[in-house]
Parts: C-alpha cells; sequence; structure tokens
C-alpha cells in the first residue's frame, strides 16, 4: 500500500514539474519575446491544474508560477526596480465569489484591459519616468515610448511626486491597420502582442505611429492629496489632471451580478481587448488594511470572462497563399453561435498550431472567441492528425517547404511566379500606405493579370496601353478607367520610403523603410548596394530585416524593375539634410513654445543625425530645456555631470534649425 502512495506522489510531482515547466516557457516567450506559444485560455487551465495538484499534494515547489507574479524580462532596455511589488491579482470566474469577496463593503469594479501594465512618475509636474511591470519587483524604462502614447500627459498641474499605474492598449482598429501594413510574416497574433512589441521598442519612431492609448487605472502617490477615502475620488481626479482612466462603477453585493452582465454586454462596443474585471473596495483605508499575500494583494480580484465553449465538427483546413508566399491555414467548421453571432472559421496562423492540434477532416473540436471577438479553436478532442499539409501551393501548384519563424513552423510557396503571390504583392503596391492607388483593387488587378495586362508592378503605369480592352470589361467602363488613370498618375508623386515599402520587402514595414530611407538620405543607390553589416547598425533593425533588404536588391530581377520604375516616379521627400549632429545626444523636458510637440522637436535633431534619450547620462551631449533655472531632477543631473542646458531658442540658433518644423 505504501508503495502504491509512493507511486501517486511521485506521478503527482512529476506532473507539476512538467506543469511548471510549460507556463515557464509560455511566460518567457511571452514577456521576451512578444509572442504565444499557448492561448490565455490553455495557460489558465495549465495553472489551475497546478493549483489544484499543489493543494492535493500539500506541496509547492521551488519556482512554481503560482509562486512568482512575473517573468524576467531581458532586452536592451535600463531595468528599473519598482517602489513596492506589483503584484498578481487573485483571479474566479464565479460570481458568487466576487459577491462573498465584497461582503457588506462598497466596492469599485472596472476593465481588467488585455494590454501591458506601465508605471508613470511624474516630478514638478512633468512625465519623468515610465517603466514596464516586468516581473512585478524589476521593470524596464519604456520612458521614451511612452513620451509618444497618443494620450499619455507630459505634464500635469500638480508638482509634487506622482504615481500612476495604468495599462498601455492598442485598439482592434489600429490593430488591424498596422497588421494590414505588415508583411504576413511579421503580423501580430493579437492588440496585446502588439503592444507588448511596441512598449518595448528601442526605437520610439516606431511607437509613435502605433496609437498606443494609457488608461490609469490606479494611484500609487500624490502625497497631500484627500481623496476622503474613496478609490472613485482618485480616479476623478486623475481625469481632471488629464488622464484617461478605465471605466470605473460603483458596487455593491445586491448588484454585483446586474454590473458585471452590463460591462459584459458591451464587450463587442469596444475597441479595445479585455480578459475580465477588477474587483477592488473603494476605501483606501480598508484596503490598506488588509495586505497582501506573497502573491496577491487581498484588496482586488480579477473576474476573468468564462469562455463560452461550443463544440463542432471539423469540415475542411483551407490554404490561402499571401504575396509574400505564405501559406495560411484555416479551420472551416460547422457552423455555430458564439456571443450572439454565427461563427464557421477560425485563423490556425501557422502550421505548428495545426499540427499541435493534431486535426483531421471530422473531428470534434471546441471553439470559442478570444476576449469574446477573435474565433479560435481551443481544443480538439478527436485528435485524428490526418489533415496533411500540403506539399504544392494550392494557387500556383509550385513546391511547397517549412520554413521556420518566430512564431513555429510556416508554410511557403517556393515558386516566385505564383500568380496569387504576384496578384497579393500587385494590391499590397497599392495599397494606401504604400503607392495610394485609388481604384486599383485587388479584384481589378486578377482581371489584368488575367487578361495579361499586367506581369510586374511597373505594367501598372503603363496601363492605358488597354484602355480598350479595359473599358469593354464587365463592371469597368470609360468612367472608371478616367478615375483609375488618374489615380495612378497621382501615384507617381511619392516618398522613397511609401516606394520601398510597397515593394513588399520581407520583413520591412513602413516604419522600417522610413528609418531605411532616413538612414541612407534618399539615396536609393546606397540602398541597393548596402551590405548586411551596415543595415544592421540603424536603430531599430536587426539581423533579419537587414538580411531580408540585402537578399531583395542582390536579386537582379528586383535591381531591375526598381531601376525601371525610379524615372517614372517624383519624390517628394525632403532634400538632403547635412547630419551635423551625429554623435550628438540630447534630452527634452519641459513645456516647448515654438515646436508643436516634443515628438515634432525630437524629429529635428533625428533628421540632423542626432539622437534623443529619456535620462541624462554622461553620454548626453544637451539638455533642452526652456526653464533653465528649474529644479527639476533633470536639471539637476545636468549640472552635477556638467551638461550644458539649452533652450529652444539656444538649439535652433546653434544648429541652425528652423523653428516648429523637422
Amino acid at each position: 500500500m505504501n508503495t502504491d502512495k509512493n507511486m501517486a506522489a511521485l506521478a503527482l510531482i512529476t506532473r507539476m514539474k512538467e506543469l511548471i515547466s510549460l507556463l515557464h516557457e509560455a511566460s518567457r516567450v511571452y514577456y521576451n519575446e512578444n509572442r504565444e506559444i499557448m492561448s490565455n485560455q490553455e495557460y489558465d487551465a495549465l495553472y489551475d491544474e497546478l493549483t489544484a495538484l499543489e493543494a492535493s499534494a500539500g506541496v509547492t515547489l521551488a519556482g512554481s508560477p503560482t509562486q512568482t507574479v512575473g517573468y524576467e524580462a531581458l532586452s536592451n532596455l535600463i531595468k528599473v526596480r519598482h517602489d513596492s511589488p506589483m503584484l498578481s491579482l487573485d483571479k474566479t470566474k464565479d460570481i458568487a465569489k466576487l459577491q462573498s469577496f465584497l461582503g457588506e463593503q462598497t466596492g469599485l469594479i472596472s476593465w481588467k484591459l488585455d494590454g501591458m501594465t506601465i508605471v508613470l512618475r511624474y516630478t514638478d509636474g512633468a512625465l519623468s519616468q515610465a517603466v514596464t511591470r516586468g516581473n512585478g519587483e524589476i521593470g524596464e524604462d519604456v520612458t521614451h515610448n511612452a513620451r509618444v502614447f497618443e494620450n499619455v500627459p507630459l505634464k500635469i498641474h500638480y508638482t509634487d511626486e506622482c504615481v500612476v499605474r495604468g495599462e498601455a492598449v492598442i485598439g482592434y482598429a489600429a490593430f488591424d491597420r498596422i497588421n494590414d501594413a505588415l508583411l504576413p510574416d511579421e503580423k501580430y497574433k493579437n492588440p496585446r502582442n502588439l503592444c507588448s512589441g511596441t512598449v518595448r521598442q528601442l526605437n520610439s519612431a516606431i511607437a509613435a505611429g502605433r496609437g498606443v492609448h494609457f488608461y490609469a487605472f490606479s494611484l500609487i502617490k500624490a502625497a497631500g492629496m484627500d481623496f476622503q477615502d474613496s478609490k472613485k475620488e482618485q480616479m476623478r481626479w486623475l481625469a481632471e489632471v488629464g488622464f484617461e482612466t478605465v471605466e470605473t462603477e460603483i458596487i455593491r453585493r445586491a448588484t454585483v451580478e446586474d454590473v458585471v452582465r452590463a460591462f459584459e454586454s458591451r464587450i463587442s462596443k469596444n475597441d479595445f481587448a479585455s480578459d475580465g474585471l477588477v474587483l477592488t473596495y473603494d476605501s483606501l483605508i480598508y484596503s490598506e488594511s488588509l495586505g497582501s499575500t506573497s502573491k496577491f494583494p487581498k484588496d482586488a480580484i480579477a473576474f476573468k470572462w468564462a469562455d463560452e465553449m461550443h463544440e463542432t465538427t471539423l469540415l475542411e483546413i483551407q490554404w490561402s497563399t499571401s504575396r509574400t508566399g505564405l501559406i495560411n491555414p484555416v479551420a472551416v467548421f460547422e457552423p455555430v453561435e458564439i456571443e450572439g453571432s454565427t461563427v464557421n472559421k477560425a485563423s490556425l496562423h501557422n502550421v505548428s498550431i495545426l499540427e499541435n492540434l493534431a486535426l483531421g477532416v471530422g473531428d470534434v473540436i471546441k471553439v470559442f472567441k478570444a476576449n469574446m471577438i477573435i474565433p479560435q479553436v481551443a481544443e480538439n478532442l478527436s485528435r485524428s492528425n490526418t489533415a496533411a499539409v500540403p506539399e504544392l501551393c494550392p494557387e500556383c501548384g509550385g513546391a511547397a517547404e517549412i520554413i521556420r519563424l518566430k512564431e513555429g513552423k510556416a508554410l511557403y510557396c517556393a515558386n516566385p511566379d505564383c500568380r496569387a503571390q504576384l496578384i497579393s504583392a500587385l494590391a499590397h503596391f497599392a495599397s494606401r500606405d504604400a503607392m495610394n492607388m485609388e481604384g486599383l483593387s485587388q479584384q481589378t488587378l486578377e482581371k489584368f493579370v488575367e487578361q495579361g495586362f499586367i506581369e510586374n508592378y511597373t505594367d501598372i503605369f503603363y496601363i492605358d496601353r488597354f484602355k480598350q480592352e479595359i473599358i469593354s470589361m464587365k463592371g469597368l467602363g470609360e468612367k472608371s478607367f478616367t478615375k483609375l488613370t488618374r489615380s495612378i498618375e497621382k501615384s507617381k508623386t511619392t516618398t522613397l520610403s511609401n516606394l520601398i515599402y510597397a515593394l513588399g520587402i520581407r520583413e520591412v514595414g513602413l516604419s522600417h523603410a522610413k528609418l531605411l530611407c532616413g538612414y541612407y538620405d534618399n539615396n536609393i543607390e546606397k540602398i541597393i548596394r548596402a551590405n548586411p553589416e551596415e543595415l544592421a547598425a540603424i536603430e531599430g533593425f536587426g539581423e533579419v530585416i537587414s538580411q531580408s533588404v540585402c537578399e531583395y536588391f542582390a536579386n537582379e530581377k528586383n535591381a531591375a524593375l526598381i531601376r525601371k520604375v525610379l524615372p517614372i516616379l517624383r519624390f517628394t521627400a525632403s532634400p538632403r539634410t547635412p547630419r551635423i549632429l551625429s554623435e550628438q545626444t540630447f534630452v527634452i523636458t519641459g513645456e516647448l513654445n515654438h515646436f508643436k510637440n516634443r515628438a515634432q522637436l525630437r524629429a529635428a535633431i533625428e533628421s540632423l543625425g542626432g539622437k534623443v534619450t529619456a535620462s541624462v547620462t554622461s553620454k548626453t551631449g544637451f539638455l533642452i530645456n526652456n526653464n533653465i533655472q528649474s529644479e527639476s531632477s533633470k536639471n539637476k543631473k545636468a549640472k552635477e555631470l556638467g551638461v550644458p542646458i539649452i533652450t529652444e531658442e539656444e538649439f535652433t540658433e546653434k544648429f541652425h534649425v528652423n523653428e516648429g518644423s523637422p
């Protein structure tokens, strides 16, 4: 009998070790690589299993995720220790537990936003530091990016030290816009991953265009303020001084279910992702008296949406080829009603997910909507593993090959003349953020390719050769043709960065194209001849992007096509600017009088080859502050280190920069 007990205990411990390993790996890639190897739902299920096993065994192993609050973040960003630990929240999917938690207290309930938690610090009324949550004790300094969030107040009318916690998020609309502008193999799986990658960018120029919003959810420090023992009053004050705050509502035990259901009913109308709600006590004194466990504060609990899971039957796996040759799998299943709408498809994203689910036609699968929005396959109950990965491209019949990407294994068409790739590439070339050819839809391009009017992107500019044939085509006519040719003519006036982006070079989005053109002063020949070592020196580039650019222009056909199209185009890029600020590093602080905002001043500095950082160090060349006599922390640091403090006027005069223009 003892032997049986020992065997059972050993099996229990073995499973706990397996779960700890799986959960740690999921956390590692999420926090350090901005990607996912399992869904939230899968992670929560494994976490709950581990918690149950620990309770059953009465054993907690060292390093268990149930005892830690985050994961160490690895990057080139400066590490910062938080003043007080940022603990995780205990969680439940049971409304009765929320009611029990609240008891007779008055509560405050709000959205649990699915983004990246950030701590903002204000000194002398100005934003002085932004730090990620990290592992709860040590985060990363992302001040340079927080300054270009859409709605973070850079200055508030409260001059004592102020510390605010909140969530950085990217809305669904911005997520779709950004993903549409990315190549298929660099697209982000969800807004949270995109936000995490954006916030932790080393180059704030990339973060600036991605529409990150910050929603304050907690005031940590504001000495001397009287909030009448109410967190609700704190939230009102945060809104008054300029913060956008999460939606909050006062709640009592009797109203818990009604309020939760009211929040739930609005999920589909929200532009932001939410994975639940947060309930806390409104009383500041009562909350403070409760303290915390080693992992959870005792004054708050998270309510996670109970995923509406439905069983259905897998009918087929569809494969579609993108402009880069990526062949994407999509699960098609018997229609089911989930969260108020009918769903019959879910992206599988890549070959690895298909294999992990062991899918096959006829399998019984479970599907749900992540955050009640995005359809996903959660589980395969049958696991027949009979779905074959195509050996040929479904569009052109060319050979298909498996390639390893950051998100796992992916299938590619190896045929450079694949019709699907050509049409998708042409549609990308004509798209709004590329050459902006209005009226040249993918459907129209399909017709033109089918008729032999277009073989590559340069042919678009000579489409008027086929006027008679086009105006006689179904759905087109003289008016449509005139509108189309006018749009094509207008597109000839563009920027080099738009053209580079339009080429569809793998891994090169619009922001990368701008960085590339800026680095080489809009000299296309230098870009064509650049080597990987040169390109890797561009801030915001890396080995993968650099290699991709070199490989593209090393292809004689690609180089010949771009040289063919150049004489047709009229570039509006600024004339070459002397890089007189090379090797110079600036820090900007305080209010500006002449430049519209700090982003514009930063652009002026960077256009001259300079660099802008968030903190004053021994490497700082100049601190720009219109209030030279200020006793701010940055001024004090600059004086300690002997860093010159100059005003905007002195900057523009010294370096011959036009005020208010980059």
